[in-house]
């Protein structure tokens, strides 16, 4: 089910799309990947965002900075949050992108990338 705030024509140029790629980036995330898996039926959502952090004080950040600027800018709170207790892989889902941020140690060894990869991968750091 799609909401009326995200609709339809989510795009890498959206404001929502935007708006999480800047806040991980804030905060210093690594390797940022969105995956584009609107071409994808099985998949749950027009996009996954992924990205890295070296330890837990920084992905409590990048989480806080997500959710933060999600709601000033864009008016938006996640339909559901799951993981931050063990703080090892939050998934927050804002039903048409989720975002997965992942301590890099979990990242290696589960592979999201490989486990989508029929979906449109672009890498979002500024190197």
């Amino acid at each position: 089910m799609k909401s009326k705030s995200t609709s339809a024509k989510l795009t890498k140029n959206s404001k929502v799309f935007k708006t999480i790629i800047e806040a991980i980036k804030d905060k210093k995330g690594e390797d940022i990947i969105s995956l584009d898996l609107r071409k994808i039926h099985e998949a749950v959502a027009d996009f996954f965002v992924v990205c890295s952090a070296d330890n837990t004080t920084q992905l409590k950040a990048i989480i806080d900075s997500i959710e933060d600027r999600m709601l000033t800018v864009c008016g938006e709170r996640p339909y559901k949050q799951e993981g931050v207790k063990n703080s090892q892989w939050v998934l927050i889902d804002y039903v048409d992108i989720v975002v997965h941020v992942m301590h890099t140690q979990s990242r290696n060894f589960y592979k999201l990338e490989e486990l989508w990869n029929d979906a449109v991968a672009t890498h979002h750091d500024d190197k």
